[in-house]
């Protein structure tokens, strides 16, 4: 190893993030015979193969799996350390990865594009997902920071509450419980529903309540899109249960409304969260202050209501 460049060793951990040496080659904007020229000298150098190919697919070797994980380890330190040196300097630059369940597009693009503009050298990474990818990418840790409704019980985590979420009931504004107070909510037995797609966390908590009161609902349509679910509840398709903050103007055109249904809201925050251990950068530090600052301007998690940020 101690004749391992760190060019060899970006080339490998390209090609094994992306399986493949020609789009390495183009990630990296070198030639594919370069690719393979690198990952020959550092295979000389280890003494081991790391890849082995079956077919037209690439795999990775016990020793390419471990090499992976140090690679990965090594960028992650030597990004840190740029930072690092940037915020000595005075500067605010590097990059910052964020994933998030795909509610909060409601109010983290609003909140990022501030923090952009304030610091508009530092290059922004962020996946707005459901709430099984953003776990699927807490496994691999690929993010800094984790924004998302629900923690999961398997990842030892550090969080933060700092947005509230409250879940309620929607159905278009001439349904028959419109209007009502304090509905049962046995009343939504076998009423239609759109649901959000399977691995969603507003799904998650939706069956779990339901289920709690022996309420069964027919589940008509299972989307993963909450514009989509809206239009369908205005088409006159069903109830569902959004947050929200996904309604935010969409109540004064008469469309929709809200039901007033025993157990609703169902009360939850978002948080953000990293890896327990993990040592946040500079950047992810600076955005995680600023985060918590302006989400106090557009709500917080006593559930007043929300207002604009800006």
């Amino acid at each position: 190893m101690i004749h391992a460049t760190l060019h060899q060793l970006k080339v490998f951990e390209t090609t094994a993030r992306l399986d493949s040496f020609t789009k390495a080659a183009e990630e990296l904007n070198i030639t594919q015979p370069t690719v393979s020229s690198q990952i020959k000298q550092l295979t000389k150098a280890i003494g081991l193969p790391l890849f082995e190919q079956i077919g037209k697919t690439l795999y990775l070797t016990d020793a390419g799996k471990a090499l992976l994980v140090t690679c990965q380890d090594i960028f992650e330190k030597l990004d840190n350390f740029e930072m690092k040196v940037a915020d000595l300097k005075g500067a605010k630059e590097g990059k910052l990865r964020l994933s998030a369940i795909s509610t909060t597009k409601y109010f983290l693009p609003r909140i990022l594009g501030l923090f952009c503009q304030k610091y508009p050298d530092i290059d922004v990474s962020l996946e707005i997902i459901n709430h099984e990818k953003v776990i699927n990418r807490m496994l691999d840790n690929e993010d800094d920071l984790y924004i998302l409704s629900q923690l999961p019980d398997n990842i030892d985590l550090h969080s933060q509450a700092f947005l509230d979420n409250p879940l309620v009931v929607v159905a278009k504004a001439d349904h028959p419980l419109a209007g009502q107070k304090n509905i049962p909510i046995s009343k939504l037995n076998n009423e239609p529903f759109i649901m959000r797609e399977s691995g969603s966390g507003t799904r998650q908590a939706v069956e779990t309540l339901l289920l709690e009161n022996q309420v069964k609902v027919r589940v008509r349509l299972e989307l993963g899109s909450n514009e989509a679910i809206k239009e369908a509840i205005a088409g006159g398709l069903g109830m569902s249960v959004l947050s929200r903050h996904t309604l935010q103007g969409d109540l004064s055109n008469s469309e929709l409304t809200i039901l007033d249904v025993q157990h609703f809201p169902i009360e939850r925050h978002w948080y953000v969260a990293t890896l327990n251990g993990k040592e946040l950068s500079v950047i992810a530090q600076t955005f995680l202050y600023f985060l918590i600052e302006k989400s106090a301007l557009f709500t917080n998690v006593n559930g007043k209501r929300p207002h604009a940020i800006y």
